[in-house]
């Protein structure tokens, strides 16, 4: 099977996930700078694989497969590291519930819509949420390297990380909600074509 470009750089994000977890754990500096860039090359390649799969018209089934999934797992495994170590704590993990659980829901939605050949296209809003959810995370994944760098009053790295986060968690409930409406509503009017 030939594999097209944009398909290299989804497969590339999903083997960089085991890369940032050792990083992660990497002591000072290193593990500061490591996993945020590491985070920040799948987050533009995300983007990139994209552009290039439209421009080139390089569309296909394999990217469309692994593409969702790659942005799936880098997020999931950057939320759970900066719960595990205490980044995101007590009702900040609230925020990073809801993100991982719209990020199950839409994955269960387009399964399901899958069936009827119905797309769920991505809104302008939805691209608005993942920007400030990869710059959210990416902030909080610079660590005290990032507060040294980024400590005007009260706002650090890691404040700014959080109150991005719940404005992203905020922005997952809206659009998991107008995601949710549409399968709803394909599921009803097709149980009323069973019925007729």
């Amino acid at each position: 099977m030939k594999f097209k470009f944009p398909n290299y750089l989804t497969i590339g994000r999903i083997i960089i996930v085991p890369v940032f977890v050792f990083a992660f754990y990497l002591p000072g500096f290193y593990g500061d700078v490591i996993p945020f860039a590491l985070f920040v090359i799948a987050s533009f390649t995300d983007f990139l694989d994209g552009l290039l799969a439209r421009m080139y018209k390089e569309e296909s089934k394999l990217g469309e497969l692994l593409d969702p999934i790659a942005d799936k797992i880098i997020v999931a495994t950057a939320l759970i590291l900066l719960v595990m170590d205490g980044t995101i704590r007590n009702y900040e993990v609230i925020a990073a519930i809801i993100i991982l659980t719209r990020e199950i829901l839409i994955s269960g939605l387009r399964e399901f819509l899958a069936k009827g050949r119905i797309k769920l296209p991505v809104s302008n809003l939805a691209k608005a949420k993942t920007f400030l959810q990869m710059f959210a995370i990416s902030a909080l994944l610079t660590g005290e390297t990032g507060n040294r760098i980024i400590n005007f009053q009260d706002y650090n790295a890691q404040t700014i990380g959080i109150i991005l986060l719940w404005l992203s968690a905020f922005l997952t409930l809206y659009t998991g909600y107008e995601y949710l409406r549409k399968g709803i509503d394909h599921a009803i009017s097709e149980d009323s074509k069973d019925k007729d």
